[in-house]
């Protein structure tokens, strides 16, 4: 072989292998037709599988998704009850798009309002929330928007609690994953968008879960669909399977139920590739610590949140769990009272960590009793 054309084989040799040392590795790829798109395991926040999750685009119905939260701390704080009547103003009245077909003056509890937002995407409703919550419309958008930089959503802002196309009202997959992972401490929120078909006005008008997930996809337990001409088909969702819970945010995907399919691809993607490991379920027992001093002589530890962590599938020993738990404590022992804590580790990092409370409250025994049990002691010795 003459030597230039050694040379230039060579050359090209290194300029192959510099090329396949300098490209980045590919991250795992789904077939999904959204132009953005996340999920994301509900328990940690981590991002599983993403594209395009922080761009801004029209969020359509799934704005609605903080209506609900906003109107759900209010259950949760005794601000509202499911029975309060909400009155139908004008502006509600005069709400397009999906609705309940509310006349002025009509009146219909807040539960039933709220599951009209979850299962039905009423946008009449969601105003009728709003103004019941906090006096106008308005009012209940800037309060949305406080929530959202509360929850550090850098790409979201809100023009109306509905989700119709209006200039400067966006959010991003990723935003609407976060706000998603915080609703599901709300219960209710859940309880609603999981219904499938609801009854309104005694039978006269029936509802049906535009999350056809519901249907479709085992172990799916909400949250909301979004469609318009601007922003698509979109979809945010959970689903749990044997622990596992993962939410999953579509935006502008181009078909019909596009964004159904879509998510689909994302949650076989997820539970195929992971697992969850778990050492105790919320509030289970997992310890008892001796009390002094009190009318009984121990109380029972429970978690007070989920304690275990996401890994893939096959890699469950490297999911490790520390429990620290207090020996003794004198009474007055009030519930929720933190008596320890629980520290999972991945591989020998700290993931996450959740305390152990007191199930009940032990208050401080009499004296009679102290005496008792003194003399109990004495005579024992």
């Amino acid at each position: 072989m003459r030597p230039w054309k050694s040379l230039t084989w060579i050359l090209i040799g290194m300029l192959v292998l510099t090329l396949v040392v300098a490209s980045p590795v590919q991250a795992d790829q789904v077939e999904v037709e959204a132009e953005s798109y996340v999920l994301m395991d509900a328990d940690s926040g981590k991002v599983l599988l993403a594209k395009n999750e922080h761009q801004r685009l029209p969020p359509a119905s799934m704005t609605k998704l903080m209506t609900m939260i906003l109107a759900a701390q209010d259950l949760e704080e005794g601000k509202v009850s499911v029975k309060d009547k909400v009155v139908t103003s004008e502006e509600a009245w005069k709400m397009g798009g999906s609705q309940i077909y509310l006349e002025p003056g009509e009146e219909m509890t807040f539960e039933d309002m709220m599951i009209a937002i979850a299962v039905g995407s009423a946008n009449d409703a969601s105003v009728a929330v709003a103004e019941h919550l906090e006096g106008t419309h308005q009012n209940f958008v800037d309060r949305m928007n406080r929530q959202a930089k509360m929850l550090g959503l850098k790409n979201t802002n809100f023009v109306n609690a509905y989700g119709l196309p209006a200039e400067n009202h966006y959010s991003s997959a990723y935003d609407l994953a976060v706000m998603a992972r915080y609703a599901l401490q709300y219960p209710k929120i859940l309880e609603y968008t999981s219904i499938k078909e609801y009854n309104l006005r005694q039978g006269e008008f029936k509802l049906f879960n535009t999350n056809k997930l519901l249907w479709w996809y085992e172990g799916t337990d909400g949250f909301k669909t979004g469609w318009t001409n601007e922003a698509k088909y979109c979809l945010t969702a959970t689903a749990k399977r044997d622990g596992l819970r993962l939410i999953g945010v579509v935006m502008a995907s181009p078909k019909q139920h596009g964004n159904h399919r879509d998510m689909m691809k994302l949650f076989n993607y997820g539970f195929a590739k992971y697992a969850y490991k778990s050492f105790f379920s919320r509030a289970s027992a997992c310890g008892v610590v001796q009390v002094g001093k009190g009318s009984k002589e121990s109380v029972e530890v429970i978690a007070e949140d989920d304690i275990g962590a996401i890994v893939e599938k096959g890699q469950e020993k490297k999911i490790t769990m520390e429990k620290r738990l207090q020996t003794y404590v004198d009474a007055p022992v009030v519930q929720g009272q933190k008596l320890g804590e629980v520290r999972v580790y991945h591989d020998g990092n700290l993931v996450k960590e959740v305390n152990l409370i007191a199930s009940s409250d032990i208050p401080r025994a009499g004296v009679l009793k102290e005496i008792l049990k003194m003399l109990a002691e004495t005579y024992l010795l």
